[in-house]
């Protein structure tokens, strides 16, 4: 018996299977209308396009894959090839994560973008020691407070239930005496609909996606900091790619960040006007409400690179030299 006619077949099928589409799940923990989530299924397209469709990435929204603090465990440990994180989340396993969540370090996206090249060193250095790379990150519009009430300085935000979503956050409260309640952003609408929060710290568009204009009425303008999301990839996973794609997707990354930063800015303007178009009062805070919330933000400063040691220092001169 001649098996010879089957040696092509055999070697189509491996042909075939060296040249296998990859598909990558990509989690995310913000709704699909976000554009941080609309530029991440940019992205994903631009990598399938650039790669020959050699690599598909598929953006699970909301959440809906793994929750916004499981994320980056779970790129960690090859669960998930690539994820998308809000850094300030993970200022506990390493203060570096939380240097763009310190009130009034930077508080415009001039700022926001010196920061973030301050920080990006060190931030490779950690998530390589982690096995993960670092492929871009898109700054938040400036986190401003939602509040059921009027403030005029800090002791009125004494005894709010008050939205914690990060080491930063909860930290706030505890300076101006409010009572942080952990809340995700998957969550956020049921926690104010339910009035187990009442106040939180964050941007114009988490107070659009999630509808707080529903349950809370003022949003106040303060400009404290603005926090990054970062896209992230399992070292391994980048290294099994072949190099024409890899450099599809760094390639893709780098005009994502370009696009991300840019959207951000945008965006933050038009959010601020939806909110007013939906009811909700855009304040401009007071003098004294700054003033307190600045000096809440010089302790939190001094904390932070208390507990950064030398890295957190360096990260700071680097950024005021910038």
């Amino acid at each position: 018996m001649n098996f010879r006619p089957a040696l092509p077949l055999l070697a189509a099928c491996v042909a075939g299977h060296a040249f296998a589409q990859a598909k990558w799940d990509l989690p995310a923990a913000y709704p699909a209308g976000n554009f941080h989530t609309e530029n991440l299924v940019q992205f994903a397209n631009d990598v399938e396009k650039a790669s020959g469709g050699k690599l598909k990435i598929q953006v699970h929204a909301n959440a809906s894959l793994f929750k916004a603090n499981e994320i980056k465990r779970a790129v960690q440990s090859a669960q998930a090839p690539i994820g998308e994180v809000l850094l300030v989340n993970f200022e506990n396993e390493n203060p570096i994560y939380g240097a763009d969540g310190i009130p009034f370090l930077a508080s415009s996206y001039t700022e926001a973008r010196k920061l973030a090249a301050a920080q990006k060193p060190f931030l490779d250095k950690l998530l390589a020691a982690q096995g993960m790379r670092l492929l871009y990150t898109v700054a938040w519009p400036p986190q401003g407070i939602y509040a059921n009430k009027e403030l005029a300085s800090v002791a009125d935000m004494r005894g709010l239930k008050w939205r914690a979503y990060s080491p930063a956050t909860a930290k706030i409260a505890e300076l101006v005496g409010a009572q942080p309640v952990t809340i995700q952003a998957a969550e956020l609408s049921q926690a104010l609909a339910t009035g187990v929060v009442n106040s939180y710290m964050s941007s114009g568009s988490t107070g659009y996606d999630s509808k707080t204009y529903e349950s809370i009425k003022y949003w106040y303008d303060t400009q404290a900091w603005l926090p990054k999301n970062a896209i992230i990839v399992n070292q391994k996973a980048f290294d099994a790619l072949d190099k024409p794609t890899q450099e599809a997707v760094l390639k893709a990354a780098a005009e994502a960040e370009k696009r991300g930063w840019a959207l951000s800015e945008e965006k933050n303007e038009w959010y601020k006007k939806a909110l007013a178009d939906k009811g909700m009062k855009i304040m401009k805070p007071a003098p004294k409400l700054t003033a307190d919330m600045k000096q809440v933000g010089a302790i939190m400063l001094a904390d932070w690179q208390k507990k950064a040691g030398p890295d957190g220092v360096a990260l700071v001169n680097a950024f005021n030299k910038k």
